[in-house]
């Protein structure tokens, strides 16, 4: 067999402390000690004030979308994990596509003018592959149209453009810590 990823796992001694403490405390849900130090760290590692840790990463995608009402259509790419477009359909919307840059894998911003319609009302927009979105056009264009921007951002954990973390653009950005992405914590 052919290994597509690789997880990288520390020793077991490290894990086995921390279960012992989840043993020890009987939390092992429900904003427990260890999910609040987790989202400090991450809060601290990519400089952004504002984090919510959750069970996987379809969930925040569609919280976002409730979150910020949308309604209608949502433009967005296929080129992404099914979780995209399911959180958008599962929100009662529509996914309107546009293709995407070939030489970076992410949503084309200049074919996103074109797909706005009246009833659309956000961008969803995943960075791939380390390789961040235009955020700068992408909002330009949200703003021109009133549209709320929610990026996916599982591939550009760490990732930084003008000197902040791709974290703090959007209206709401989410990611998944899956065991395939960059920065993960098993399943």
């Amino acid at each position: 067999m052919i290994q597509v990823t690789k997880t990288f796992l520390p020793s077991q001694s490290e894990y086995q402390a921390i279960l012992k403490h989840a043993w020890d405390t009987g939390w092992m849900t429900n904003r427990g000690v260890l999910v609040k130090e987790l989202e400090v760290k991450i809060q601290n590692y990519l400089g952004s004030s504002h984090l919510i840790a959750m069970t996987n990463g379809t969930l925040p995608l569609q919280i976002a979308v409730k979150a910020l009402s949308l309604t209608g259509e949502i433009v967005t790419t296929p080129f992404s994990y099914v979780a995209t477009i399911s959180s958008i359909i599962w929100e009662g919307c529509t996914p309107v596509f546009v293709d995407i840059h070939p030489e970076y894998l992410t949503i084309d911003e200049t074919k996103i003018e074109a797909a706005i319609t009246s009833k659309t009302t956000g961008i969803l927009a995943t960075h791939v592959f380390g390789n961040p979105c235009h955020v700068e056009a992408i909002e330009a264009i949200a703003k021109k149209h009133g549209l709320k921007v929610i990026y996916d951002g599982a591939h550009c954990f760490g990732v930084t453009y003008k000197g902040q973390s791709l974290f703090n653009y959007g209206d709401v950005s989410t990611c998944s810590f899956h065991a395939t992405k960059l920065f993960h914590t098993g399943e």
